[in-house]
């Protein structure tokens, strides 16, 4: 009876301590929720989710954005105002704390050792899903992922 409470006691604690981390991946360094800017909500969005800033170290950001010719395989491409305007951006709301100043493989959020380790528990054939498709699809199981919001709360995992 006591180990069943324990194992549930650190289930608990554990789901609760994911989640407060993974709300700090959208939220600034001084604990903010940082509000997307309508361009980079505009541009970006129309593809994907408009991924919170703080989920890359700024350096990524710089790559990403002078990439954008062949981005992740589709041509991305926008005017240099806009370009300048997101860099600086993105740059400045970039992901600073312990576990984002690690440049992820290929600048891939889904390749960062903090999404691999947040996303451990999820079978592979998830990812596989027709409504999933990929890792990089935030949307499909994290119900406020467009206002930049991944608390554990708002999970639902599509079957």
């Amino acid at each position: 009876m006591v180990r069943g409470f324990r194992s549930r006691f650190y289930k608990t604690c554990f789901g609760l301590l994911v989640a407060v981390s993974v709300a700090h991946t959208a939220l600034a360094d001084g604990g903010r929720l940082v509000p997307l800017l309508p361009k980079y909500q505009q541009e970006c969005a129309a593809c994907h989710v408009a991924y919170p800033p703080g989920m890359l170290p700024a350096a990524s950001w710089q790559r990403v954005m002078g990439s954008l010719k062949n981005h992740y395989g589709t041509d991305a491409s926008l005017d240099a105002a806009t370009v300048r305007d997101l860099s600086v951006w993105l740059g400045t709301h970039a992901g600073t704390y312990k576990r984002v100043k690690e440049e992820p493989p290929q600048d891939r959020i889904t390749r960062s050792a903090w999404f691999i380790r947040k996303h451990d528990e999820v079978a592979p054939a998830t990812w596989k899903l027709p409504a999933v498709k990929s890792a990089a699809n935030c949307a499909a199981c994290h119900t406020r992922a467009d206002q930049g919001e991944f608390n554990e709360r708002d999970i639902r995992i599509p079957r």
